[in-house]
């Protein structure tokens, strides 16, 4: 489509709505390449395991069941998503769903914020997880304690932040289909060092863990005594875990918004579906992104009995306690349960394979941190309200611009979250800012079908309702429901450790920023000849 455009006196000219055509994306994915995301994206080892640890501040809430039922329940988001892309499989995603049912102005401000400026945030996270569940493991069992220490510290922090950034930009620069290749190599070798762990774990009684624990404790830690006993006593200071069945339903209710901490992001890969073959197929979405939600629940809900058995339950939330309060024979070294299944053996040659191995779970997710976030800056561009040139594509389909204004600020980012003292509560809210996007978006699907009717009405999922309504709109309304029962407790309740004035002051920041710059594009473009309501107007074609 083209618009009519002047400038002053000048000749009349017509100018295509968007910057090109065609986006120059490349289709490089199938659907199982999109489930295989969304279960790095969720990630039951990176996310689940350093978010389980924080169930001691709920002291009654059971981590089974928070795990269970969110895990259920977000199954609405799945639907509700996987109907989104069955209508409009464009990238960008919910800038792209906002931006045509809501207006160009909330689309803009609530996704750039969600899916561009937070996510610079997020590197220093990837990199802690890859400190606490990799660099300082491995250091440990080769004896280097001094390494372990160095990546527990500021100057580890950033470097691992470093090694971050530029290993999501490499995965993400090399390509989707090359990007597909990799996830699916860390998948299956991830499975399969899964599989080892759940194998040890089922044939060791809790009694030889017990010894093996004590005896490994003190050669990569330097404990005296019985080390299992000391985690049991440091744990359970104002503390008394609930058995692994427990079901105090408002206390579970109070820990599931910590779980979506880790099982939030099936719908991650939503922003790529214009280069995924067959996205408008609703089933396959389904599959996709549900898919991997209810095979993480699932995992996750059989080791935790397979750690109930062999660790212990008590042991297994009194571990984590004491690593909060530094008080327990670990110190400040994170009980990662890879970790505890290696120090069975006492060849250390087998301890580093086996943490070697699940490894694998962080280099197939840490590219996530970028490639997302490429496909909604690269479509804000394509609907020229960024620079036209941030919209360019390399042969291979990659939007390098786009990686380069998400590689970039990270890293100055880093260093102030390293190296400054109150910088890293500012990002205490890199969950919650994303949360307020998917809710937006969540509202858009609501109302999709009557916003949007001759689209929807052509869609496959026009034929699908539940009780009168469209299934998208149903399953839009339940999503919305834990989405706000979520954002009610994390600004309300302190339990959560996000409601941080100063990081409330950067969020209101990142809002701010996305409007000046949507505003400031209106009065260049409206200089320029062009209606960007237009845009708006109009779906881009792939």
């Amino acid at each position: 489509m083209t618009a009519t455009a002047s400038g002053g006196g000048a000749a009349f000219e017509e100018r295509a709505v968007f910057v090109r055509k065609a986006t120059g994306l490349v289709r490089g994915w199938s659907v199982r390449d999109a489930f295989i995301y969304a279960t790095f994206a969720i990630n039951l080892i990176t996310l689940g395991w350093s978010t389980f640890d924080s169930a001691p501040f709920v002291p009654r809430g059971a981590l089974l069941w928070a795990v269970i039922i969110s895990g259920l329940y977000l199954v609405f988001q799945g639907i509700t998503y996987a109907g989104l892309i069955s209508v409009m499989p464009r990238a960008g995603g919910d800038y792209v769903w906002m931006s045509r049912v809501l207006g160009g102005g909330i689309g803009f401000v609530l996704a750039v914020a969600g899916w561009w400026f937070i996510l610079w945030y997020w590197v220093p996270i990837y990199a802690h997880i890859f400190n606490i569940e990799v660099l300082s493991p491995l250091c440990s069992i080769i004896g280097w304690h001094s390494g372990a220490n160095f990546w527990n510290g500021q100057n580890g922090i950033f470097v691992a932040s470093v090694i971050t950034a530029l290993l999501a930009s490499l995965f993400t620069a090399l390509g989707i289909r090359t990007y597909a290749r990799i996830q699916k190599i860390c998948f299956y070798g991830g499975v399969f060092a899964l599989a080892i762990l759940a194998i040890v774990l089922l044939v060791t009684s809790k009694a030889a863990f017990i010894n093996d624990f004590n005896r490994e404790a003190h050669t990569l830690y330097g404990t005296t005594g019985n080390a299992y006993a000391a985690t049991m006593k440091a744990g359970s200071k104002g503390y008394t875990p609930v058995s692994i069945g427990s079901f105090h339903f408002g206390a579970i209710l109070t820990l599931i918004p910590f779980m979506l901490f880790f099982n939030l992001w099936s719908n991650w890969g939503a922003t790529l579906y214009g280069e995924v073959r067959g996205a408008s197929d609703f089933r396959k979405n389904i599959y996709a992104m549900a898919g991997a939600l209810l095979a993480t629940t699932l995992v996750g809900a059989i080791f935790f009995l397979l750690f109930a058995k062999t660790f212990g339950w008590s042991f297994y939330n009194n571990v984590n306690n004491a690593f909060w309060s530094g008080s327990g024979p670990l110190g400040s070294n994170f009980p990662y349960p890879a970790m505890l299944v290696a120090m069975i053996f006492s060849s250390p040659v087998l301890q580093f394979i086996i943490v070697l191995l699940m490894s694998l779970w962080f280099f197939g997710w840490v590219g996530s941190v970028f490639l997302s976030s490429t496909r909604v800056i690269f479509a804000a561009a394509f609907d020229r309200i960024l620079p036209e040139a941030t919209a360019a594509v390399s042969r291979n389909g990659v939007p390098y611009w786009g990686l380069a204004l998400m590689l970039i600020p990270s890293i100055p980012l880093a260093a102030l979250y390293a190296y400054t003292k109150n910088f890293a509560s500012y990002t205490y809210d890199a969950t919650l800012v994303i949360a307020i996007t998917f809710l937006g978006t969540t509202v858009a699907a609501a109302i999709l079908p009557w916003r949007k009717p001759e689209i929807y009405n052509a869609s496959p999922i026009a034929k699908y309702r539940v009780l009168g309504l469209p299934l998208i709109t149903f399953s839009a309304i339940l999503f919305g429901v834990i989405l706000v029962f979520a954002l009610v407790k994390w600004f309300t309740n302190s339990v959560y450790g996000v409601n941080n004035t100063d990081s409330y002051y950067l969020m209101g920041g990142m809002y701010l920023l996305a409007f000046a710059i949507y505003f400031g594009s209106q009065i260049v473009r409206r200089r320029q000849g062009i209606d960007l309501g237009m845009v708006y107007g109009e779906i881009p074609a792939e």
